[in-house]
């Protein structure tokens, strides 16, 4: 093969010529390094690779080491092999990391390490701000309020709490409708001083919501502690404005003026306010810092959204607990009108008392109703409602789905609160009911 314009490097698939004895490819134009599997050719007697283009480090072993049976003449830029080839030594590729010191390598890799550690520590501490001022602003006090607003503001974005904004009317004061300057909606809550408790309500209110969020619990915008142009002492509540009023206008309101129709529930939406509901006392008696009694729930103070999510509100007769472990510290119960041990406080006369005799009452008549007979003691609109709207075979679970709700509501009422359904077992019962629903 000498004597010819091959130009390139050789090929590997020479290294499968292991059997070979002589090898002569001089006077190409080859290029590259010699490939070091000559060096393995175990019969390999006679190598000629002169006045190529090779270069770089000549290989060492068999064919080799023996300069008769090799020729290199003419490739000017080789180096390195047995010391008889009298060629040029190599040089390093790079000498500058391989020739470097011990005590160099030491202490680039000191100075990698410390700027690495030090941007670690750098995210941590600005992840640790980052969190302080979130918990320091969820935890700010609703009296040095988000948002500053005085009994002018009020008066003008309830149109001087004209009855025409009018909500409603509760235990300690009155709600209306109002709209702040940037267009936000809001409900104010304005006390009635005269009525006593009213005051201690406000501060209960106030103490009860100033560290507690929950998506299913009425969010408050700020408090306003004045006086109105009179001078007489003023105190209201502003809160998120929730569109669709109540649950007791939903349930037990007559139709009035503005509706063409009676307002009417579905058994889903009475579902999911129900389990809204259950998920709000859940968070208040299991995730806050001290457990919170709300002690007024009843339909006026469950109020929904435009979407019929439940929120519930008037945290004014609400007791913050101390630990189950702990004994009680007086600074940290905000009750009014209730007088007592913190806890569970037995109901007097009942509201349905008067309708029954002979010892039965609302909460047997449940008992003895399921579940032949739950048809009895539902509403026979819902009932009715359901059927027309789905199809024939989803009766019965529309029936099994009323009697898992009447079994809950069954345990979670019983006279002893021993025997009572806690509320997470409860809220958990009814996602389960959801989603087979």
């Amino acid at each position: 093969m000498d004597h010819n314009y091959f130009t390139g490097q050789l090929p590997s698939s020479l290294s499968s010529l292991r059997g070979i004895e002589e090898v002569d490819l001089s006077h190409n134009n080859f290029s590259g390094m010699i490939p070091k599997y000559f060096s393995t050719f175990p019969f390999l007697v006679q190598l000629n690779l002169s006045f190529n283009d090779f270069q770089g480090d000549v290989p060492v072993g068999r064919v080799f080491s023996n300069v008769t049976a090799l020729s290199l003449v003419g490739n000017d830029k080789l180096c390195g092999g047995i010391p008889e080839l009298q060629l040029p030594s190599c040089l390093l590729k790079k000498p500058g990391r391989k020739n470097m010191s011990l005590p160099l390598k030491l202490t680039i890799s000191l100075i990698f390490g410390l700027v690495g550690l030090f941007l670690i520590l750098f995210a941590v501490l600005f992840y640790c701000f980052k969190m302080q001022r979130k918990c320091s602003s969820t935890k700010s006090s609703l009296v040095d309020p988000f948002m500053k607003i005085s009994y002018g503001d009020l008066l003008k974005a309830t149109d001087g709490f004209s009855s025409g904004n009018l909500i409603g009317i509760g235990s300690f004061g009155s709600v209306y409708k109002g709209v702040l300057e940037d267009q936000i909606y809001v409900a104010v809550k304005v006390l009635n001083l005269q009525r006593i408790g009213a005051s201690k309500s406000f501060f209960s209110e106030c103490k009860a919501l100033r560290n507690i969020r929950h998506r299913n619990l009425v969010k408050i915008f700020t408090a306003c502690s004045s006086v109105d142009y009179r001078g007489n002492e003023f105190k209201a509540l502003v809160y998120e404005f929730m569109p669709n009023k109540s649950l007791e206008a939903w349930l037990h309101s007559p139709l009035d003026e503005e509706q063409e129709q009676p307002r009417s529930l579905s058994l889903c939406q009475r579902l999911n306010i129900i389990t809204d509901v259950a998920a709000a006392v859940d968070y208040l008696h299991n995730h806050c810092e001290l457990p919170i009694i709300h002690c007024d729930i009843k339909p006026s103070n469950v109020l929904l959204d435009d979407s019929m999510t439940a929120h519930l509100g008037d945290f004014g007769l609400a007791r913050i607990t101390a630990d189950s472990n702990s004994e009680v510290i007086s600074d940290q119960t905000s009750s009014v009108g209730l007088k007592g041990t913190i806890g569970y406080a037995a109901p007097g006369k009942r509201p349905t008392d008067d309708m029954f005799r002979d010892g039965l009452n609302l909460h047997k008549l449940v008992q003895m109703c399921l579940d032949e007979n739950v048809e009895e003691i539902v509403d026979p609109t819902l009932v009715l409602g359901e059927a027309a709207a789905e199809p024939l075979p989803h009766l019965k679970g529309i029936n099994e789905c009323l009697i898992s709700l009447l079994r809950i509501g069954e345990a979670c009422s019983r006279e002893l609160p021993r025997d009572r359904m806690e509320i997470h077992d409860a809220l958990n019962h009814l996602l389960k009911l959801k989603t087979m629903f």
